[in-house]
């Protein structure tokens, strides 16, 4: 943002005098990270918070201000911060050990939990994170089908490897992003979500070429484009009879929309799952599970027996155990409480409250989004809206979060955390089963006046 706009804005004058702690550590950040950070989404100007510690629904920055939490460890709280069974699970398990370079119990216990809830899950092989679970998931699929192609759809985001790149937030002609080979980008097909003609129509032009088609089951980059589910029963017809390996990507879905996922919620089958944040119960963790005869490729006697190679995977950390006793303690309460069910249902109650505020102080914005995933519709082409009456599946990606406003976006960002809450990049988020009345009503008194000031400031 340019510093006249830096200087002569009440909203980022009010966020530079509550966060005084923040601004030193990001100078201190500046001269050790590029940009000062360790994740892209936490790129903010002029500077993000720093957490020193949270609580359920809730974090305390280290000046001592609170925040209600959207961005919820990106994903990983579903259960909170700090949730009591899953921190004595891992207090336990340091006092015995934190690596022990071999197999051990709690991994059997982890991958049975995972297989006890996610449908399609007859095998699981742990990684130590979402990105590792799908380069894993595309390596298999390839590996299986004896094809070398990809179909990713736009905007769908899966990680940072090499196949992941271009068609997520810019080169959407294919092309590579840089650092990524032509030859890698070449054998990535990128199509339309929600467009059953055109996923028939690549299939049909590389016939016998695709090895696999990945998607988030709940829509683009955590449900912003969100999915027709229509279209998911289209993709799972076609990838079938194709021959195709279809790969749901769970990363953000995978207990949390369902305890089994989204596929349990749409009642969809595919033959991979990705999965991470969630599953390790705020720990670092990723698995791929799914058909039996697709993770054979990783087992060594079945391969061996078979004649054909095995796919390599090793991995320092893959099912360690401090990871494994935190998805242990995690998934036996989403199995065993209506833990997906709250955050669903504050979620609605949520986009309906906010969609009321947008209606009341006349702003042409939006809540939106499924289960308990929350997007925040700014109207980047100004069009006419009913906030309560808005359908996001009449966008397009572009319109629903194009950055003709990015300044908007900007402020109300910082405005939101200058009011006690902390929203995701997107902008947007995800809710925790601990999120109640109070973080309710803090949150829809949060975005009233931050709509305001954005008014006193000429923004809206």
């Amino acid at each position: 943002m340019p510093d006249s706009l830096t200087t002569n804005s009440p909203i980022i004058a009010a966020y530079r005098a509550a966060t005084p702690g923040s601004a030193a550590r990001a100078a201190t950040a500046a001269e050790l990270f590029p940009s000062g950070i360790t994740h892209d989404s936490r790129y903010i100007e002029p500077y993000g918070i720093y957490i020193d510690h949270a609580k359920g629904p809730r974090k305390w920055d280290v000046d001592g201000r609170c925040y209600v939490d959207y961005f919820g460890g990106h994903g990983a709280m579903l259960l909170g911060h700090c949730r009591p069974e899953v921190m004595a699970a891992v207090h336990a398990q340091l006092d015995r050990g934190t690596h022990f370079g071999a197999s051990h119990e709690l991994e059997i216990r982890w991958a049975e939990a995972v297989m006890r809830l996610i449908p399609s899950a007859e095998r699981v092989r742990f990684t130590s994170s979402g990105t590792e679970a799908t380069l894993m998931a595309v390596r298999l699929a390839r590996a299986f089908t004896g094809r070398p192609k990809l179909i990713r759809f736009n905007y769908n985001f899966h990680g940072w490897h090499d196949h992941m790149t271009s068609g997520h937030q810019n080169h959407f002609d294919g092309t590579a992003t840089t650092g990524v080979l032509d030859a890698v980008a070449g054998n990535v097909l990128l199509c339309d979500q929600n467009d059953e003609a055109g996923l028939a129509k690549l299939l049909e032009q590389h016939k016998g070429e695709v090895a696999a088609a990945i998607i988030e089951p709940t829509g683009a980059n955590g449900g912003k484009l969100p999915i027709d589910p229509n279209f998911l029963q289209a993709l799972r017809r076609l990838t079938a009879e194709h021959g195709v390996v279809l790969i749901f990507d769970e990363v953000v879905t995978g207990f949390r929309v369902a305890p089994g996922g989204a596929q349990q919620a749409y009642g969809i089958r595919p033959d991979l799952t990705t999965l991470a944040k969630i599953l390790a119960g705020g720990l670092p963790g990723g698995a791929v599970a799914g058909r039996k005869d697709i993770l054979d490729l990783l087992d060594f006697q079945v391969t061996k027996g078979a004649g054909k190679e095995k796919i390599a995977h090793p991995g320092t950390f893959n099912a360690n155990p401090l990871s494994a006793s935190a998805g242990i303690a995690c998934l036996r309460i989403v199995a065993e409480t209506d833990a997906c069910a709250r955050a669903n249902k504050y979620s609605d109650d949520l986009r309906r409250r906010l969609n009321e505020v947008f209606e009341e102080e006349r702003v042409p914005w939006a809540a939106y989004g499924t289960f308990s995933m929350l997007e925040l519709f700014t109207n980047p082409e100004r069009e006419p809206v009913t906030p309560t009456r808005f359908d996001p599946l009449q966008y397009s990606f572009a319109s629903l979060k194009g950055d003709r406003n990015a300044g908007v976006v900007h402020k109300m960002r910082l405005a939101m955390m200058v009011h006690g809450v902390d929203l995701s990049s997107h902008p947007g988020g995800v809710v925790s089963a601990t999120h109640g009345e109070a973080e309710l009503e803090d949150t829809v008194a949060a975005m009233r006046n931050s709509v305001r000031m954005l008014k006193a400031e000429g923004e809206l």
